[in-house]
């Protein structure tokens, strides 16, 4: 299954802007699940008290990452601002996760500092991009 077809699929779909688009909603439902399954393993960890602020910080960013694929990833009524509100939120949840993720050793955290990181890459392009559509109309 693909997300980013089914979005081509959708019948108003069209636009520079649906490849980028759905590869964000791609990567933030993944990173969804990823930094939530961090946040969980940072729990099990020994030292999981001096962990609190990181485990908040992958729960927000799930958090984030979910709203952002949810509106996403719907067409109808062109709700570009608020794909963009959205995406903003997003951007931010995950830079504050990757400070934190980045700064511990452990598999799990580096495997969700780099999801982040494409999160971060992917939204902020898809973002630009329906910017930059917004702006020919």
């Amino acid at each position: 299954m693909s997300i980013k077809e089914m979005l081509k699929e959708h019948p108003l779909a069209g636009g520079d802007h649906d490849d980028q688009l759905g590869e964000a909603v791609k990567h933030a439902m993944y990173g969804a699940a990823i930094m939530n399954a961090c946040a969980d393993a940072c729990l099990a960890e020994a030292d999981a008290d001096a962990r609190a602020e990181c485990i908040r910080r992958c729960m927000d960013a799930s958090d984030a990452c979910t709203a952002f694929y949810r509106i996403a990833s719907r067409r109808v009524g062109g709700h570009v601002r608020t794909i963009k509100a959205v995406g903003a939120a997003a951007i931010i949840a995950c830079e504050e996760c990757h400070q934190l993720c980045k700064q511990h050793d452990d598999a799990h955290c580096r495997r969700c500092a780099m999801m982040c990181e494409e999160v971060i890459a992917d939204v902020k392009a898809a973002v630009h991009g329906l910017m930059d559509n917004e702006a020919a109309d």
